[in-house]
């Protein structure tokens, strides 16, 4: 597939099939993270892979948009190893770990797995949960799996602005 047609097909699952995601499957989609470009190549990225059990109940319990996937993807950043702009101040980690997820969340499409990019779950409620180390953010969260028989994209999905709206050549 090429990649214009892998981005235009990829959408955000919200309902996932019991099948476990295969761990050779996992693993390319942790590889792809990996070598997702960050500033000064400083890689601040944490993955904390949510599989087992216990793990995942952790996650449904906190926030409803795990969506019942078999694996969650916990996208955390070391604050303290990201690169600071001198310019502006501005800490790159977040904006690595975006890049990370996007490339992970590619992969996943590539590979038949759904995922949907998950922001809405309460941080110190997750720091708590998994005693994530101080200086360990998480950002996102990536539920990801075989997307159920019925699943389809959101109405919304489809719905882009004009080029015009969003592009300015200067």
């Amino acid at each position: 597939m090429k990649f214009l047609e892998l981005a235009r097909a990829r959408y955000s699952v919200r309902k996932f099939a019991e099948t476990p995601v295969e761990e050779e499957k996992l693993e390319t989609v942790l590889q792809a993270g990996a070598c997702a470009p960050t500033a000064k190549n400083m890689q601040p990225q944490r993955i904390f892979v949510l599989k087992s059990g216990e793990a995942v109940e952790k996650i449904r319990g906190i926030t409803r948009c795990a969506f019942n996937a078999p694996v969650v993807l916990l996208i955390c950043g070391d604050t303290g190893a990201g690169w600071v702009n001198p310019f502006n101040g501005r800490n790159s980690t977040e904006m690595d770990c975006s890049i990370v997820t996007t490339q992970m969340m590619l992969q996943a499409q590539e590979l038949g797995l759904g995922t949907t990019w998950v922001c809405w779950f309460d941080t110190e409620a997750v720091k708590k949960a998994f005693d994530l180390p101080a200086g360990i953010e998480p950002f996102a969260l990536l539920p990801m799996g075989y997307p159920a028989a019925d699943c389809l994209p959101s109405p919304m999905h489809a719905s882009r602005k004009s080029q015009e709206e969003t592009v300015k050549y200067l």
